[in-house]
């Protein structure tokens, strides 16, 4: 793959909190409070450990999701309908980003830690649905999340894409080294940059990025 242009790129993924959306909208805020809400009740925990405990499991396991059921033998299902029931309309449609979606050649997926209901929420209220060819949730990797291998080989498996002719968007970097190491081709969406050999590019601005990889756009080195 030309990294530099994705001139061989069939199939774009991309993850959907912070990348999809920018982190100013502030809706992951929403799922956190509901997050510590459910480990209070669920652990029987005051706030503070909750959110020692929500980290911690970040840190170590990917998602507090996949501590949760790792260190508790947690059920995901109810966990996933909780932090999930929020309020949508605080998002709002970015003028170009579909458009600049749309013109992509290939395939154009999602592939997020959250579920495929939540996801398709999130992409009505920014203006994106009906774009994407297909929608794989932590339900389609066995409740595996992002960073672990066995998650990303579960849903490339499930879809048949072909890492070398693919490239990845996401906002955690750790979720970047796996497709990396798959020979994908990856980019970083984030505020600012963090700079790891498992990474090729970095964007704060994901439409201005897709826009950039036109024909007619200026090089894409250029830019960034």
């Amino acid at each position: 793959m030309k990294i530099d242009t994705f001139d061989d790129v069939d199939t774009w993924v991309f993850d959907l909190d912070h990348t999809l959306y920018p982190p100013h909208m502030r809706l992951f805020d929403q799922i956190e409070v509901r997050m510590t809400a459910w480990v209070m009740q669920t652990l029987d925990v005051d706030e503070a450990e909750a959110d020692r405990l929500r980290a911690l499991y970040w840190r170590e396991h990917g998602t507090t999701l996949a501590g949760l059921m790792r260190e508790h033998d947690m059920d995901p299902e109810g966990y996933l309908d909780h932090v999930h029931d929020i309020d949508f309309s605080i998002l709002s449609p970015e003028p170009g980003l579909a458009d600049a979606i749309v013109a992509l050649p290939g395939r154009k997926i999602i592939y997020t830690n959250g579920t495929r209901p939540y996801a398709k929420n999130v992409i009505e209220n920014r203006g994106l649905s009906g774009l994407f060819d297909a929608i794989y949730g932590i339900e389609h990797a066995d409740y595996h999340p992002k960073p672990d291998s066995a998650a990303f080989d579960r849903v490339f498996t499930l879809d048949g894409l072909s890492p070398e002719r693919a490239v990845m968007f996401e906002d955690d970097p750790r979720n970047l080294a796996v497709p990396h190491a798959l020979g994908m081709g990856t980019v970083h969406v984030a505020p600012e940059p963090a700079p790891a050999d498992h990474i090729h590019h970095h964007t704060s601005d994901l439409r201005g990025f897709l826009t950039q990889l036109r024909p007619d756009s200026a090089p894409l080195s250029s830019q960034l």
